[in-house]
């Protein structure tokens, strides 16, 4: 089953989440895909992981590139056909489509209400269909 954690209290989602991805993927080297479903979130996302740091290059690709069988971190707007069933990083405010499909799933909540409220609801349905939850705070930093 598919384990969920939420992260939550970011001041900006997608710094948050590229700085998340910076971490795990320094620690830990597994593959992450990235659910942007909005071409200008990926977009977003995509320039992030470039100037997050300017000490650590985050190694990213689209899904289609070619290199994305090798890369560890892959931001996708569709779910259908998934480049590993690892972990899947949801940029949406919606419960991402074949989401069981993966071994964790991670939710990163900002402070804002229009992100927040869907946050809830989306917790709310993993909860009701059983799905062990993990909640962190990271409003201090990931």
């Amino acid at each position: 089953m598919t384990a969920i954690t939420f992260l939550h209290g970011a001041t900006n989602r997608l710094l948050a989440m590229a700085a998340w991805l910076a971490a795990e993927n320094n620690q830990q080297r597994r593959p992450v895909l990235v659910y942007a479903p909005n071409a200008t979130q990926g977009d977003q996302l995509d320039k992030l992981l470039w100037t997050h740091s300017a000490t650590a290059f985050v190694p990213h690709c689209r899904i289609g590139d070619a290199v994305a069988g090798e890369t560890p971190i892959i931001i996708a707007q569709d779910l259908n056909h998934p480049a590993h069933d690892g972990c899947l990083l949801n940029l949406s405010n919606e419960v991402p489509p074949h989401f069981s499909q993966f071994h964790d799933l991670i939710e990163i909540l900002s402070l804002d209400d229009e992100d927040k409220l869907p946050g809830r609801d989306r917790f709310r349905f993993y909860r009701d269909r059983g799905y062990p939850l993990e909640s962190r705070d990271i409003s201090h930093g990931v």
